[in-house]
């Protein structure tokens, strides 16, 4: 019922309007949950890789912005949508992986998976909303593998948990294999698969 009422609702103005402001916080809450680590994150150049999940999120609310004044803008609409749906399905995994592994729970863990698992939800209600084509998909796909390279490899990665991380390997190879995943499911379910390239 719930999903029901809130697909009806989703390119009104008013609707936007709270995912925007919605959005747009949780944004810079993110980004300042990401402030150590970017202190701490050396050379300067490598912090753009850092705070995965708040860039995800901002590239949504522009294109919540960009739905509202009914523009369309493709490359923006495929960084927003897999962007924000991988790193929301990300962080939750994670945290439940913590916890399976004998992590402690804490507030900021629910807190942390509502606010994630919303940003994958929403990628997928507004996928009606998308224009991007195959060409979109592969101007991410460069964005986010590069980027799971740079985690990994140059050990930039979101903070895990203490118990997580003899898995970071793992981890990465999950991320990567996320990355696929989420571009090969924004590819088809906007329904360009069979739409000239």
């Amino acid at each position: 019922m719930f999903l029901y009422l809130v697909n009806n609702h989703l390119s009104k103005p008013w609707f936007l309007l709270l995912m925007i402001i919605i959005n747009f916080l949780g944004s810079i809450y993110g980004f300042y949950w990401y402030k150590d680590q970017l202190e701490e994150t050396w050379p300067v150049l490598l912090r753009i890789v850092v705070p995965d999940s708040p860039t995800g999120s901002s590239l949504f609310t522009l294109f919540l912005i960009a739905l509202l004044m009914r523009k369309k803008l493709p490359t923006l609409e495929a960084f927003a949508a897999i962007t924000n749906f991988k790193y929301g399905v990300w962080a939750v995994t994670v945290i439940l992986g913590g916890w399976s592994f004998g992590g402690d729970q804490h507030w900021t863990d629910y807190m942390l998976m509502g606010s994630h698992g919303g940003m994958a939800i929403e990628s997928l209600l507004y996928a009606r909303y998308y224009s991007f084509k195959l060409r979109h998909v592969m101007i991410v796909a460069v964005w986010t593998l590069a980027n799971d390279y740079f985690d990994y490899l140059w050990n930039v990665h979101p903070w895990l948990p203490s118990n997580l991380n003899p898995y970071t390997t793992t981890i990465g190879w999950f991320t990567v294999l996320l990355s696929l995943f989420s571009l090969t499911i924004f590819y088809f379910l906007t329904g360009r698969s069979k739409k000239k390239v």
